[in-house]
């Protein structure tokens, strides 16, 4: 037990000595995003209390840790803030919060599977990470765009049960979207 605790700590360590400037970038973006996420979702009343510390501890951890289950921590403690504001506080649902925590959550996803894949001492040319936020930027507006759109088609067809097609519209859209990946998969 003790020797697999040191050779964590030793590889850590190692880790920390040999990083390079890029994956230590996309690493402070992680922490940046989830912890934007993290704000903007829970109400200022629990924020401005004694949760700061463990909500930037938990924007902390994917940031080392992108491999593990920490983004996917990070991402549910997230939603359950915005959960806790609009259920237990009753803060409106403003739809500038909403799609900023979506982006935060998405950003935070991307980055955390972009850096995963890099080894600590990782040279990479400025392009591939300019093109890697431009398609994150485009999958963003994208699905902005789309949510205004679906919201507006809830807001046309209100009166009579408009928010049942939004959700199936959007269900099917996930389908399809879930399709077309697995199809993009099958082809390689």
């Amino acid at each position: 037990m003790v020797g697999s605790i040191v050779g964590r700590v030793r590889a850590l360590r190692t880790a920390a000595t040999r990083i390079s400037l890029a994956p230590l970038l996309i690493r402070v973006g992680i922490f940046l995003s989830a912890l934007t996420g993290l704000l903007l979702a829970y109400p200022v009343e629990v924020v401005v209390g004694e949760a700061l510390g463990p909500l930037v501890a938990v924007a902390v951890l994917p940031a080392l840790m992108p491999r593990r289950l920490w983004p996917t921590f990070a991402a549910l403690v997230t939603v359950g803030g915005w959960l806790l504001a609009t259920e237990g506080y009753d803060r409106p649902i403003a739809l500038w919060r909403l799609l900023a925590v979506a982006s935060a959550l998405y950003l935070t996803h991307t980055l955390c599977a972009l850096v995963a894949v890099l080894p600590y001492d990782a040279v990479l040319d400025p392009d591939v990470i300019v093109r890697w936020l431009t398609r994150a930027a485009g999958v963003l507006l994208a699905t902005s765009v789309l949510g205004v759109l679906l919201l507006e088609l809830a807001d046309v067809r209100a009166g009579d049960g408009g928010w049942q097609v939004v959700t199936i519209a959007g269900l099917l859209l996930a389908v399809g979207v879930t399709a077309l990946l697995a199809g993009l998969l099958r082809r390689r």
